[in-house]
């Protein structure tokens, strides 16, 4: 066992106070740790603030260095955190000794804090008491295609997206956040677009679903040529239609384009682009993570043509602005609905529609595009059959949940974590139950907390051939790669849908996606190819998985 002596045992001087160290220490864990750790709240690890005091330098610089050995080996305290939360920090088995105590000594200057105490009443302890039970059902996968490789380090490849381009047959498009936007046909993917170099100001590090974003072809592309995209680029690269005082810093843009395609049937997309709108992010995570249409639309109905788009919060609440995303006077935290073809936005490159909820609320300071707010990083956006517009919302340290989308919604974020009470004006590791007299908030429709899972991988609603899946919204969880469902009909407001696990086969051989890919975290994430069919997919590996069948009792 490794030892735990504490940092007093240490040499005083163990950690330097050389400005320029530490600022190569800031650099290196804005770019390696900040998707999991802060100082001021927990996330998927914990918050490292006191770090330094608790452990000593020596075992923070093995755990930093390999922390699956140090978990494994039996160390108490490095087992203990695995426990509590539940995934493998990754290794950096790159960094040199010199690179981890820059690393340490910033993290050194974080000293810990004092524990607060509210008026919030008793924590509640474990919010969804009741365990995801297998639901009997057994999803058999086929090996569709490997992406191309973007990295030589995990993820190999961080494919995002699928979108389904309805032609003379459907094509099928998935993107990797690097830049590349590819067609996949048959088992190989086809690079089609690359915006890392048709942006010069195009960033994708740190990571935490920074790069090309997320895309969505116009419903009539095939006669106007219309693609619409978002990614990341440097701070300041251009004055944002949509910021904050300047006391707060600016990690990253997000980028809203739209893309005339010269020839839509072309297997290179040839373009000129013009830019709609661009946003100021206080972090790097939590972005602009989803575009898309109502498929359901038809032409000439008041939905068809606009374009959703998801905004997270960009790490505003955690990081103490939570003024920014819970109002409809700021886009952080929202899901916007723009007509990509109008002009009478502030910024007149797209309009806002007269169906929108908050443009006749008597409110100058309201914004138009905003179609509902309160949400911390709406990932995901897709539609049932049967018309519900569904949601899936990342939480921050204790819930996972899925929502009903409703024009002019209140979600609750910071406010609230799924169906319970948050301190957001504090440390906000710890969920409280709902007050009697309770606000107006729409509350998720699914949830799970971190006892099942970290992160709300987004699905769909079944709706291709194989018959024991019909009807289903199949989602799941990123990183521990866990397959969920629930039934659609089942889904409405007001009540929790109950969840059920699949188990999996991979081409006829019983396992599950942690395992497939050999790594502490799976990546996952859910898309749809040609007549409706599931694929399943992971960025530690970059392999796309089809859903061939599902049978009962494997």
């Amino acid at each position: 066992m490794i030892a735990s002596t504490s940092f007093a045992q240490e040499t005083k001087d163990q950690y330097s106070y050389d400005k320029r160290v530490i600022q190569n220490g800031r650099t290196l864990f804005n770019q390696l740790c900040t998707s999991c750790h802060n100082f001021t709240q927990r996330g998927i690890g914990p918050d490292l603030s006191g770090a330094t005091e608790e452990f000593s330098s020596v075992w923070l610089a093995k755990f930093i260095r390999n922390p699956t050995e140090i978990i494994d080996s039996g160390d108490e305290k490095a087992a203990k955190m695995f426990a509590e939360y539940k995934t493998y920090m990754p290794s950096h088995l790159s960094l040199s000794d010199h690179e981890i105590m820059a690393l340490l000594s910033y993290i050194n200057t974080y000293k810990r804090k004092k524990e607060e105490t509210t008026a919030y009443g008793t924590p509640v302890n474990n919010p969804v008491p009741a365990k995801i039970a297998k639901g009997g059902l057994t999803l058999k996968l086929q090996l569709l295609a490997i992406a191309p490789p973007s990295a030589e380090k995990i993820p190999l490849a961080r494919i995002n997206q699928t979108v389904i381009l309805k032609s003379k047959k459907e094509r099928v498009f998935i993107q990797d956040l690097r830049g590349v936007l590819y067609e996949i046909r048959k088992n190989k993917l086809i690079e089609v677009m690359h915006i890392g170099k048709l942006k010069p100001s195009f960033i994708h590090a740190p990571g935490l679903a920074s790069g090309f974003g997320s895309f969505a072809f116009h419903p009539d592309f095939m006669q106007n040529g219309l693609l619409y995209t978002t990614h990341t680029e440097k701070a300041n690269t251009l004055p944002a239609d949509y910021t904050y005082s300047d006391s707060i810093k600016t990690a990253l843009q997000w980028v809203v384009t739209e893309w005339k395609i010269k020839n839509s049937s072309s297997i290179e997309f040839s373009a000129t682009s013009r830019e709609l709108l661009r946003v100021d992010m206080p972090s790097p995570m939590h972005g602009v993570q989803q575009l898309t249409f109502n498929p359901l639309a038809r032409s000439g109905s008041p939905d068809y043509g606009l374009l959703y788009i998801g905004i997270g919060d960009g790490g505003s609440a955690e990081n103490g602005y939570s003024y920014l995303c819970n109002s409809n006077l700021h886009i952080w935290g929202t899901i916007l609905r723009i007509d990509p073809e109008g002009r009478n936005s502030k910024n007149k490159k797209f309009g806002i529609p007269s169906i929108n909820p908050f443009v006749n609320d008597h409110n100058t300071s309201s914004l138009g595009e905003v179609f509902a707010y309160g949400f911390r990083n709406p990932n995901r956006i897709c539609w049932s059959p049967d018309g519900k517009m569904l949601i899936s919302d990342i939480g921050l340290n204790n819930i996972e949940e899925l929502n009903i989308g409703i024009a002019g919604g209140n979600y609750g974020w910071p406010a609230r974590e799924g169906t319970f009470l948050l301190n957001y004006k504090g440390k906000m590791d710890k969920v409280y139950p709902l007050p009697q007299k309770d606000s107006n908030y729409i509350y998720p429709v699914l949830q799970y907390d971190h006892d099942e899972g970290n992160a709300f991988s987004g699905g769909f609603v079944y709706t291709g051939s194989i018959p024991l899946l019909k009807n289903k919204y199949i989602f799941g969880d990123i990183v521990r790669g866990r397959v969920f469902y629930t039934e659609s009909d089942r889904i409405r407001l007001g009540s929790q849908s109950q969840i059920k696990e699949f188990d999996l086969q991979f081409e006829g051989i019983a396992s599950d996606f942690k395992t497939m890919v050999a790594n502490g975290k799976a990546d996952m994430r859910f898309g749809v190819g040609p007549n409706h069919t599931l694929y399943i997919f992971t960025k530690t590996d970059g392999k796309i998985w089809e859903v061939t069948g599902c049978e009962p009792g494997l």
